[in-house]
This record gives C-alpha cells, structure tokens and sequence, in this order.
C-alpha cells in the first residue's frame, strides 16, 4: 500500500522527498523501507526516459565509457552477495547505505571481473572516476590502473572531486545513481549485463512488494 501510494504522489508531480516522507510517516516504515522506497520507485514518466537512455551491451563495442567508480564497484559487491536490487526502473542498486567504498580483500577479485568484462565486450576506451575525497581513494585508483594494465584495456583512471558533474563529459556511462543518470545523455548498467552473463541472482523489486522480509536478510 506504501508503494501504491507512493507511486501515485510520483505519477502526479509530487516531489519525491516529500512524498516519500508523508507516505513513510504514514505507514510508519523503518528506515531501511523508507531506503528501499527512495532507491527503487519512480514516476513512470521517469522509468520511460530511462530505457530511452539505456545502451546494450552490443552497442557498447568501439565506444569510450565513463564509469562512475565506487556506484559499480559496490553495486557489483552487493550482486556478488546476492543482495543487489533490481529496481523498478530496471537498474541493479544496492541497499547498503554507505557513503563511498570499503577496500577489502575482494576488491582485486571485483575489479579484474568487471575489467575482464569491458575487455571482453571490445570497448574501446575505459574512464574510472572514484571521488577523490574518499579514504583510500588513491589505492584503488591505482590498483584499478594496474588491472586494467594486465587485461590491456586502454584508458584512464581519474579522482574527481565531483564525479557526477565530470561524467557528463562522456556520452555512454555506467552508473545506476540517480543524479547522474539525470545529467548524462546516454547509460549502461554493467554490473546487470555481468549478472546475466554469469549467471548471477539479483532480487527483485517486485519479490520485495510480495515478501517484505527480504529486506532483513
């Protein structure tokens, strides 16, 4: 009934943070439902201009994509958990609720996957943007230089201080942030095409309407 709600308010103009809010006051939603609601429903309108924007994974071959760091490098993390989420909108999004992104012991395993998937899909050039302000930012930069390196993946890593405004240069990027799906003429969500290329599992948005439980696991 939330999202019902919710999906109303969106479809009649209503600004999404207020809308949410009075719809989630009124529910008396916990704060992950409220993160579930903001990260995954959109005004039809929305959705709609989405899958205009949306690029394929056969017209990516020859092209140059601006990849927005730390949004796939933890989208894919979560796919990896099985906890990513496919939204209502079509992009794959985490929950995690975490501002930039933890180094650990499965970044390399991360990263050579997603530059051996570039690699493999003939892009033509690669350009990482990770947030400068970040801790340990230059560490993965780096280690993200070295990797693409050894799959001979031509392009360049970058620290911006506002990846957001410096993707829009790009006309293809990869990304499943909101803001910057906004600004950009042209998007590829690559952590959904390695889900369907491996195999893996997402959860639906869908499953999460039906069996609000998932949320907790």
């Amino acid at each position: 009934m939330a999202y019902e709600d919710l999906k109303y308010l969106l479809n009649r103009g209503y600004r999404k943070k207020y809308a949410l809010e009075f719809v989630a006051n009124h529910y008396l939603l916990t704060s992950k439902e409220r993160y579930f609601l903001m990260r995954c429903v959109f005004s039809d309108r929305e959705i709609e201009e989405r899958k205009r924007k949306l690029v394929k994974e056969d017209g990516l071959r020859g092209e140059i994509i601006g990849i927005d760091g730390f949004n796939v490098l933890i989208t894919l993390e979560s796919l990896l958990e099985g906890k990513a989420i496919l939204c209502e909108d079509g992009f794959l999004r985490d929950l995690k609720h975490q501002r930039g992104y933890r180094l650990h012991e499965n970044t390399s395993k991360i990263l050579e996957l997603l530059v051996g998937f570039l690699s493999n899909i003939g892009v033509k050039e690669v350009w990482f943007l990770y947030d400068s302000p970040v801790s340990r930012s230059g560490e993965i930069a780096n280690l993200t230089e070295e990797i693409m390196v050894n799959f001979k993946v031509p392009g360049k890593v970058e620290l911006s201080k506002a990846p957001d405004h410096d993707l829009k240069r790009f006309e293809v990027v990869a990304s499943s942030d909101i803001a910057v799906i906004q600004k950009v003429p042209l998007v590829v969500d690559i952590p959904k095409m390695i889900a369907e290329d491996k195999g893996l599992r997402w959860i639906s948005f869908f499953e999460i309407l039906e069996n609000p439980h998932l949320l907790k696991s």
